[in-house]
């Protein structure tokens, strides 16, 4: 049989679920976290070091957590995607697209260079042009979100609504993050989740917050909502954007009814999404994965 990595700290659910999944397929699977990976550099030895693979590296990864720490840690669990993708060993999703996602700066000038909507936003170091910024757009009547640069679930992040909460303005090692707030259409707090697969948008759904913040982690309520044609190719294309195999992407319709691309997320849950879709997501990302990086490689070698 062959064998999967997953990387991850906490399997938990998510892990149950693709472990299932890949098994279907045929494939043993391994839980791994990317802080017990290393570099050997010594000659007649594999350069990378993934415990439980020391005779034989993984037929593929599945990276379904990066963990957080210093520059320098997570500068390695990223070069330990690299060089696993440079040697050939498929990594779902790689280290490139996670970059780009991880990071929110970029996240949002990617999606701007491509063309796509996303609110107005400034990335910046100097604590007082971002005072500026933030007193400029509340004279002229917008809400802004000060978000940290690296972060998920909705943690870390504020609304800043009035000149007093400039003193809770949010920054991420120096790092200011500001995103003009949209007012989601229709009564209280929504917006979109769209899973992408291969590019292909393959389950949405609505998310209500309790509050402006709407993720399902900060206590959202999930919602089935038909996949209109217009928020499957935005959400299909923030994921190109990103060059990303999976995404999860979210996507809010403002007052005026357009379409925003608010984040686009490398390491995306969807068990909020499976409770209101008839839809197996570990299994199409397992089908997605095995179909085509490693069924290819295994006629290949049949040829051979």
């Amino acid at each position: 049989m062959g064998r999967i990595a997953i990387f991850t700290d906490d399997p938990g659910w998510h892990g149950k679920q693709l472990r299932l999944a890949f098994a279907n397929l045929g494939y043993l699977t391994d839980y791994v976290s990317l802080t017990e990976c290393r570099f050997n550099i010594e000659p007649g030895r594999p350069a990378v070091v993934i415990p439980g693979f020391e005779h034989a590296l993984p037929d593929a990864v599945f990276v379904r957590g990066v963990p957080g720490g210093s520059l320098e840690e997570v500068v390695l669990y990223l070069d330990i995607l690299h060089a696993l993708k440079i040697m050939n060993i498929p990594v779902y999703n790689d280290g490139r697209a996670i970059e780009r996602s991880v990071d929110k700066g970029m996240t949002s000038f990617l999606l701007h260079h491509a063309g796509l909507p996303t609110p107005l936003t400034w990335v910046l170091r100097d604590r007082e042009q971002a005072l500026n910024v933030i007193e400029t757009e509340l004279k002229e009547g917008h809400m802004l979100i000060s978000k940290p640069l690296f972060g998920s679930q909705g943690e870390g992040i504020r609304r800043l609504e009035k000149s007093t909460d400039m003193f809770w303005l949010t920054s991420s090692h120096g790092v200011y993050y500001l995103q003009r707030f949209l007012h989601s259409e229709g009564v209280g707090f929504s917006d979109h989740r769209v899973f992408v697969i291969n590019g292909r948008a393959v389950a949405a759904m609505r998310r209500r917050g309790k509050s402006w913040l709407n993720n399902v982690a900060q206590g959202a309520q999930c919602e089935l909502i038909d996949l209109d044609p217009k928020l499957a190719d935005l959400a299909v294309r923030a994921a190109n954007a990103l060059a990303m195999d999976y995404a999860g992407v979210d996507i809010i319709r403002d007052r005026s009814g357009h379409y925003s691309i608010i984040e686009v997320n490398s390491i995306p849950a969807w068990k909020g999404l499976e409770s209101v879709c008839d839809v197996n997501i570990a299994q199409l990302l397992a089908d997605d994965l095995i179909g085509r990086y490693l069924d290819d490689r295994d006629d290949i070698a049949v040829a051979s």
